[in-house]
This record gives structure tokens, C-alpha cells and sequence, in this order.
């Protein structure tokens, strides 16, 4: 068997289970640029017409500070036309190899757009690129290897390589599209019950979870793979973290003023109740969302609910939760309060740290800052 279809059955299982598209698009971009020794990789894909910049992997950004990964989180949608070259790529269905991104020939209608490189610093030069369609044929997004590692331009190997990993992967970036579609229906739900869960604020509580894990584990040694198969249940699970708020009346979820001691006794039962919907569930991704939701208002110090747990009793997933929910409702504005200065949010955290929070995370948490800013800017809302 050769080489390169070894590493396509390779791709083929580690994508197939799955369910987080983010994770998805890691793994994707992770083989793709292993097998054709890039340095660097992105995906763009189609959302309301145009191409979103959704997911970016660079080695050589990478080898800098390790708390600097803002470029993850560019916000930038291009139009689908033949203008830029992921546009063309996508317009035309056709795989492009550009040695030189900066020496284009005069007679093609795309032309690079240098705002990553001078964003960030990196110095692009050779970009292979490839639409990402369904078996039907409709347009999923586009996905861009750049600088080949150990020559000038990618081959033709490469070209195919990358053609095959994109028709393996369509199938499953559709599955992925659905399962996330069921999670963010219930996320809609519980925004049009609780006002204060909006959809911006989960995905940043997701963001920064991901941050925050990522620092966390790169602490300890953690493999990259095994960050990866972590990152994939965490993002959606934290984003599920208050979910149990849909079987509380609105007479007390929307109540305007202070909730009373057996109103707030009430309304704490939505941990338990939420942890219950996936209790029952083997899943990875259900049992990292039951731990998550019953777990990320218990507190360091035991004094939390709903079961009084105490220091490493709570799951870490819990943990760090606990921390990105509690930073986001304090520094955005709500209906009932204005947003708190970023300073004195971060002096609340470090004073609750080892009371009310892991001191550990607390420490790692005001550490990636930069990354966390990046995370605000991009979810706005």
C-alpha cells in the first residue's frame, strides 16, 4: 500500500467520529499539511454567500510566545468570485498551485491578499488550494496548504493528495454541519428563554475554554493529539453550560429585580436539571456537557452547588467553565447591569482565585489575555 493512501485511511478514521466541526477542520488541516509538508494551512468556508476565514494552523506562528494565538481567531469573509484565490478556487471548482503568491502572471483574474501576512508577520509564498464540495457537488469551502516545507512549490502528488483528502472529508464536514445544527437549536431555545444567553456569549464562554484548556494542557505535557481529541467535545460542551435554564419559569429566569431565597433555590436547580438531559449519554462529547453543566457553579473552596463540591472534585472541564462564564457575564453589558472595566474584571478573578476559583486556571487565564481580547473582537454581540 502506498504511502499516501495509507494516509488517506488514516484521514478517513480520524475524521469519521468526529462531531465538532472546529475539531473537524483541525484534524483535516492537521493531515493534509503533515502529508504535504506545509508549513501552514486555512479553511475557508462558505457561510451567506461568501467565504469565512474559519480555522487557521501555522507552524511557524506557532513557534513564538505560546500564549500567541490571536491569528486563530481572524474575522474576514471574502466574496465567492475569482478575485482573490480561495474565491476562484471555489468558483470554479478547480484545484490551484501557485509557486509564488507575490509574482502572479498578469493574464489571472485573482490576485493575494496580504492582510494575514501583515497582521501577523509571516511571509507567504507558495499556496496550493482546493475547493471542498459534497458528493452532490455543492460548494462546503475551500482549504489552502501554504509554503511547502521542503521545496520551492507543492507537486502533483500533492495536488492529488489534496483533491482525495477533500472528497473523504465533504461527508463527513456535513455530518459535523448537522450534529452542530442540533446542538445550536438548543442553544436558540434556550436564548429565546434567557435573554442573557445569547449566541455570542456562548461562543466566546466556548472560545475561551479552548484557550484556556489549550494553556492548561501544554502546562502539563499534554500531547498535541490528545489536546485535539479534548478540544472537540469542549467547545460545543461549553457552550451547552447553562441549558438546564429552559425548565425554569420565566416568572423567576426574566424576573427584573433580586431573586428571593426559595426563588434563587429554584433557579440553582438548573444545573441538575441540565446535566440530567445528558447523563445517560456514553457519548464523549454528552458526558464532557453533564460534567460541564452540573459542575461549573460549584466553587474551589466547596461552597458552589448544586453538590458542594470541593478543589479537583469538580472536573476540570467544570473548572475552566466556571471561569470563562463568569469573565464574559462580568465584562460584556446586559440588560440589567453595564459592562465592567477589563481591569476590574481581572482584579475580581485574581481575588477569587483559590475561593472561588482554580488558582491554576486563574494564573493561565490572565496569562493569554491578548488571545482572549482577539476572542471579544471576533463573537461580538
Amino acid at each position: 500500500m502506498s504511502k499516501k493512501l495509507e494516509s488517506l485511511l488514516e484521514l478517513s478514521k480520524s475524521i469519521i467520529h468526529i462531531e465538532n466541526i472546529n475539531a473537524l477542520l483541525d484534524q483535516l488541516l492537521y493531515q493534509t499539511r503533515r502529508e504535504c509538508k506545509a508549513d501552514a494551512g486555512s479553511i475557508y468556508l462558505v457561510e451567506e454567500g461568501k467565504l469565512r476565514f474559519s480555522y487557521v494552523q501555522n507552524y511557524t506562528l506557532a513557534l513564538r510566545e505560546e500564549n500567541d494565538r490571536q491569528h486563530l481567531y481572524i474575522d474576514k469573509t471574502i466574496p465567492l468570485n475569482t478575485e482573490s484565490i480561495a474565491g476562484y478556487a471555489a468558483s470554479t471548482e478547480k484545484t490551484l498551485n501557485i509557486p509564488d503568491v507575490y509574482n502572479l502572471p498578469d493574464d489571472v483574474s485573482y490576485h493575494y491578499n496580504n492582510s494575514f501576512d501583515k497582521a501577523t508577520g509571516y511571509q507567504t509564498l507558495s499556496i496550493l488550494t482546493s475547493p471542498i464540495l459534497t458528493a452532490s457537488g455543492d460548494l462546503i469551502g475551500v482549504i489552502q496548504l501554504i509554503n511547502k516545507e521542503d521545496s520551492l512549490t507543492f507537486d502533483e502528488e500533492d495536488c492529488d493528495y489534496i483533491k482525495h483528502a477533500c472528497d473523504l472529508a465533504s461527508g463527513a464536514i456535513e455530518r459535523a454541519h448537522v450534529s452542530n445544527e442540533t446542538f445550536m437549536r438548543m442553544l436558540r431555545v434556550a436564548e429565546l428563554r434567557d435573554p442573557k444567553e445569547t449566541g455570542a456569549h456562548v461562543k466566546r464562554v466556548g472560545a475561551y475554554s479552548v484557550e484556556l484548556y489549550d494553556a492548561w494542557a501544554r502546562k502539563q505535557g499534554i500531547s498535541d493529539s490528545e489536546i485535539r481529541i479534548t478540544k472537540d467535545p469542549l467547545s460545543t460542551a461549553a457552550m451547552l453550560h447553562d441549558i438546564g435554564k429552559i425548565a425554569i419559569s420565566d416568572k423567576i429566569l426574566k424576573k427584573p429585580g433580586r431573586l428571593n431565597e426559595e426563588e434563587f433555590t429554584i433557579m440553582k436547580s438548573h444545573a441538575a436539571i441540565g446535566a440530567n438531559l445528558f447523563s445517560k449519554s456514553h457519548l464523549t462529547i454528552d458526558r464532557m456537557a453533564c460534567d460541564i453543566i452540573g459542575g461549573h457553579h460549584e466553587r474551589w473552596d466547596g461552597d458552589g452547588y448544586p453538590a458542594q463540591l470541593k478543589g479537583n472534585q469538580i472536573p476540570l472541564t467544570a473548572r475552566i467553565v466556571a471561569l470563562a462564564d463568569v469573565y464574559d457575564a462580568l465584562i460584556s453589558k446586559r440588560v440589567y447591569k453595564e459592562a465592567w472595566d477589563e481591569q476590574e474584571v481581572l482584579d475580581y478573578l485574581a481575588a477569587q482565585s483559590g475561593s472561588q476559583f482554580d488558582p491554576e486556571l486563574v494564573e493561565l487565564f490572565l496569562s493569554i489575555q491578548d488571545t482572549i481580547r482577539v476572542i471579544r473582537r471576533r463573537y461580538q454581540g
